[in-house]
């Protein structure tokens, strides 16, 4: 520790503490106009200047760091007319349009002239600004307002990674310029900058900020779940902002936390309740659901009613729609697209190791010694994990490995890319857990005390083959060498894998794969973990509540602990149900007559043509959706629900924190919080009363599981204490024997997978967004497009193994390895979904110029 005084106050600070961060610790203010917590210092404003007892010049505070003894003065004549003289060199030609400017009443460069009493201007100087640069989509940047603080590129460059920011020219003629090529539109630069010289568009002349209601809440887009604030006026939001002091993400958004709101308030929602062609009330509406369910269950029996829910709906609502279907309706036959994706990962990590999820929270990650992406895209599927792994390997010492059938963002920061080929997953995960073995680079002793089968473990990496593991995954043994010993070396251990993974055809081979090399790396001990990710807000939640037939709430059995839930709901529940793929093929049988898609379009699902196909024959098909569709185009019944900023309600991240969304305002038109839908429709089949009440349901849920005992309650808000680390028991590791079948893809691949400016299908409603990424594009290498002779910006025909037929534009990419086609599942009018097989993510394609 380090002694100093400051202000006649003594103090200690850690060695490498700045005065700036000494002072703050003491309550004394310094003014500040270039210093920012979450970044370097960069010194560029100079207003932070103090004295320091023997030293003949002010310094700035803000990147001086302390010395022992050393005696500071923040206050005093000297200090106050040089901040002014500053003030007033930046002041210098910056134009007089606060009345317009879109930061004005939060402007920092506002309060620290008031603050050090700046009122007059005593230099003059030629104006040499360039004019304001309005060609970049999203983002207006005024550099007459600009006071070379920097803080943007450091953003741009040391949090997000994008490097598109940058000073154009020097002295006074330099101003922010931008690789526009390289930006992710973010909106961290407009979020940070101290005057009105990054401008978010969408925003730009809407609104003062003091008319503005703000209301605390996260987004829903993806499973990182960031902390948010929602700014509304006239019952529009017109803005999203993040505070940096009290989030676990330190204010840092996506292009989806920040620009994602357009959707809610977009003029194509739906807004009304319809039967038939008809625009109806809710009471005849609920009652024509309620009448049909009746009659098909006395002419069919319950086992002819089906519903799909999804994870854009909140805890509660899965919850009830869970309890509806199967308490009210009599039938099990209940799925959500988790089963064509995390369902399978959690199969893999319930056996394995007995996780339901993450192992650990996130920030973890950052903290690792070594990082391992495997097929996983963190900065599409969920960008507050790619965040965390820069804090690890930009920030901190830590090693990267990112395995995977294509290049990433974030492979500008790995020490290591394992580009395998296409099918070969396992081998790959095989590979580096036998050569963590060969290198003695493991803890035979954690391993000898926690795996329950470690002679079957040692016995099965006995027969894998390196050389075939080379042939299959085209990596070279050395990389693969280096690799694991980069892994075997470290202490802590995260290990992250994603939508390649679970949403593969092999999807729980994969996973089992993946947990075995998490077993034996030692990701699951000391600050470690092991990270599954999906790219959808609440899919997590999804999996907890039940939603599926073979588990009840808390992922309980269903077949073992129904006569809990019977006892509890005083009903008799129904023996056995059907799946997502049970449902479609007895949709087809035409023994499903009654389908009850909630939030969810199975036009996204793998092999979406025989989907289409197939509700097409349904007899009664009630959609509950915020957007009309192709789907609902199809449906008897159409129920507008409500979106996130419409409604209370919880949500559960990827690491399996439960935090809470808050209604900012009303829905629009007649649309209705889903609960709220649920709860009267169990109301209406059960003759009880047909009120929703978010806390009854939350009791509930904690009386009738092990989920959520760590929430607690204040008043009207609650929050989620802090979720300890997963603890691994003696011999509850178990090695999974892989059984798959191997996969031997010939000719040219594509990939349907995560945009990283879409999350799911509701951002291609969102118009900021749209303007970024307008259409699902064929990412495809300069040797495939050479070979097809298609340029950039050109049409494809792509078909696949279903023979269906999708015509797109590609966009060359250095990214892309030759054999393989990449394109965002995200626009599911596009199609791309139907030329997969059932329950995959990747088809051998055949392509032509179109």
């Amino acid at each position: 520790m380090v002694n100093l005084t400051i202000d006649g106050k003594s103090t200690s600070v850690p060695k490498g503490s700045t005065i700036l961060e000494a002072a703050r610790q003491l309550n004394i203010h310094i003014p500040t106009l270039c210093w920012l917590k979450k970044i370097s210092t960069t010194g560029a404003c100079r207003i932070c200047a103090v004295e320091i007892a023997g030293i003949d010049r002010p310094m700035t505070a803000c990147n001086t760091p302390v010395k022992d003894g050393i005696v500071v003065t923040t206050q005093s004549e000297a200090l106050t007319k040089a901040r002014k003289q500053i003030m007033e060199l930046i002041l210098l030609n910056h134009p007089l349009d606060c009345p317009v400017c879109d930061a004005g009443g939060e402007c920092d460069l506002q309060d620290t002239c008031f603050e050090l009493g700046v009122n007059r201007q005593h230099f003059q100087s030629e104006d040499v600004n360039p004019p304001t640069i309005d060609r970049w989509p999203l983002i207006q940047q005024v550099p007459s307002r600009c006071i070379m603080c920097e803080k943007c590129i450091k953003v741009c460059h040391e949090l997000v990674g994008a490097d598109a920011l940058f000073v154009n020219d020097k002295g006074d003629r330099a101003y922010i310029d931008k690789r526009v090529e390289n930006c992710i539109y973010c909106g961290n630069c407009v979020s940070v900058c101290p005057t009105g010289t990054m401008i978010s568009k969408p925003f730009k002349f809407k609104a003062r900020p003091w008319e503005l209601r703000k209301t605390r809440s996260i987004c829903t887009l993806c499973p990182s779940q960031c902390q948010i604030d929602i700014h509304v006026k006239n019952n529009e939001i017109y803005r999203i902002t993040s505070d940096d002091d009290t989030t676990s993400h330190q204010g840092t958004l996506c292009i989806g936390g920040f620009f994602g709101y357009g959707y809610v308030n977009n003029d194509n929602r739906l807004t009304s309740p319809r039967v038939g062609e008809k625009n109806v009330s809710w009471d005849e509406a609920l009652g024509f659901v309620a009448g049909e369910i009746a009659r098909i269950k006395k002419d069919h029996g319950s086992t002819a009613i089906a519903g799909l829910s999804s994870p854009r709906l909140s805890n509660e609502e899965n919850y009830l729609f869970q309890k509806m279907f199967r308490a009210a309706i009599g039938s099990n036959n209940i799925d959500s697209e988790a089963r064509f994706g995390a369902l399978r990962s959690l199969r893999a990590l319930n056996k394995g190791i007995g996780l339901h999820g993450a192992s650990n929270c996130l920030e973890v990650i950052g903290r690792a010694d070594a990082v391992l992406v495997f097929g996983a895209d963190p900065s599409a599927e969920a960008p507050a994990v790619d965040w965390q792994i820069q804090n690890a390997v930009r920030r901190g010492d830590g090693k990267l490995i990112i395995a995977n059938m294509r290049k990433l963002h974030l492979t500008q920061f790995a020490n290591s890319q394992l580009t395998y080929q296409p099918g070969s997953d396992i081998e790959l995960a095989q590979g580096l857990t036998k050569l963590l073995f060969e290198g003695d680079l493991v803890d035979s002793d954690y391993l000898n005390l926690t795996v329950e089968n470690l002679d079957e473990l040692k016995n099965d990496l006995g027969n894998v083959d390196l050389d075939q593991v080379v042939s299959t995954t085209g990596i070279s043994l050395e990389r693969m060498r280096d690799a694991a010993k980069m892994i075997g070396s470290a202490t802590n251990v995260a290990v992250i894998f994603g939508g390649d993974i679970h949403k593969s055809v092999n999807g729980v081979a994969k996973a089992a794969a993946i947990s075995n090399l998490a077993i034996v790396c030692g990701a699951l001990r000391n600050e470690g973990g092991l990270f599954p990710i999906d790219e959808k807000g609440n899919t997590q939640g999804v999996l907890d509540m039940g939603v599926y037939p073979e588990s009840l709430p808390g992922y309980q059995s269903y077949s073992k602990k129904k006569e809990v839930f019977e006892k509890a709901w005083g009903c008799t529940l129904p023996e056995s149900g059907f799946d997502a793929e049970g449902i479609l093929q007895e949709i087809e049988a035409g023994n499903i007559r009654f389908l009850y898609l909630a939030a969810v379009n199975p036009l996204s699902f793998p092999n979406s043509t025989r989907w289409l196909k197939a509700l097409k024959q349904v007899e009664i098909l009630v959609v509950q959706d915020i957007f009309p569709s192709v789907i609902s185009g199809l449906a008897k019944v159409v129920l507008p629900g409500a979106t996130f900023a419409e409604k209370d309600g919880s949500f559960t991240s990827l690491d399996q924190s439960v935090r809470p969304v808050r209604q900012a305002l009303h829905p629009l038109g007649e649309s209705r919080a889903d609960a709220a839908i649920f709860a009267e429709l169990i109301g209406r089949l059960t003759n009880s009363s047909t009120l929703y009440n978010q806390h009854a349901v939350i009791q509930e849920i904690q009386s009738l599981t092990d989920l959520y005992q760590d929430i607690c309650f204040t008043d009207k808000d609650w929050h989620t204490c802090l979720k300890q680390g997963y603890q691994v028991a003696k011999k509850s590791l178990v090695y999974q024997s892989i059984s798959a079948p191997k996969e031997q893809p010939t000719g040219l691949q594509l990939l349907v997978s995560s945009s990283m400016s879409h999350f799911g299908t509701t951002s291609t409603f969102a118009p900021a967004i749209c303007e970024v990424e307008p259409e699902g594009m064929l990412n495809i290498s300069e040797q495939d497009a050479k070979e097809v002779a298609v340029r950039d910006g050109e049409k494809l025909k792509v078909t696949g193994v279903t023979g269906v037929s999708v015509v797109a534009r590609v966009r060359i990419s250095a990214q892309m390895p030759k054999g393989l086609i990449y394109v965002g599942a995200n626009f599911s009018t596009a199609g791309f979904t139907g030329l997969l097989a059932d329950g995959d993510n990747r088809t051998a394609v055949q392509v032509e110029r179109a």
